[in-house]
């Protein structure tokens, strides 16, 4: 697999978890960020750790250990996790829905493919920080 699927990301947990849901949150890297703010020189960074809250009923995706809030209206991508609808993005790399991910099967080999010969971009196009792999439905699962 590809370095972003491989390796293991960031893993460290919030604290206290996100300060909207309290939700336990993973590490994101700046660089995952910066890709999806829709004014990225409109929000400066700070050197801190920042994770990731993958709650669908929270408004926050992003949050700082000084207190930094980003919420889904500051990003210019639809943070499919949080979104629920089967058109929401599954997998940033290849443009997959979950509706694409049922409808056709084969389309998880293709991405497994890609990822393996290291065409994939999950560190950045994921908001997430993380590979989309796990996040593919099977067979048995039903469109949101």
């Amino acid at each position: 697999m590809s370095d972003c699927c491989s390796k293991s990301a960031p893993s460290e947990a919030a604290k206290n978890g996100c300060p909207a849901c309290e939700a336990r949150c993973k590490s994101v890297e700046s660089a995952t960020i910066l890709h999806h703010l829709k004014k990225p020189w409109a929000t400066p960074l700070t050197e801190q750790h920042y994770y990731f809250c993958d709650s669908p009923t929270c408004e926050v995706v992003y949050f700082g250990q000084n207190g930094t809030l980003l919420k889904r209206s500051d990003l210019r991508t639809v943070v499919g996790i949080k979104e629920g609808r089967g058109d929401a993005p599954l997998c940033y790399c290849f443009n997959v829905s979950k509706f694409d991910a049922v409808a056709n099967p084969a389309i998880f080999s293709f991405v497994m493919e890609q990822t393996k010969k290291g065409l994939c971009s999950c560190t950045t196009s994921n908001p997430s920080g993380r590979c989309c792999l796990k996040d593919f439905p099977s067979q048995r699962d039903s469109i949101a």
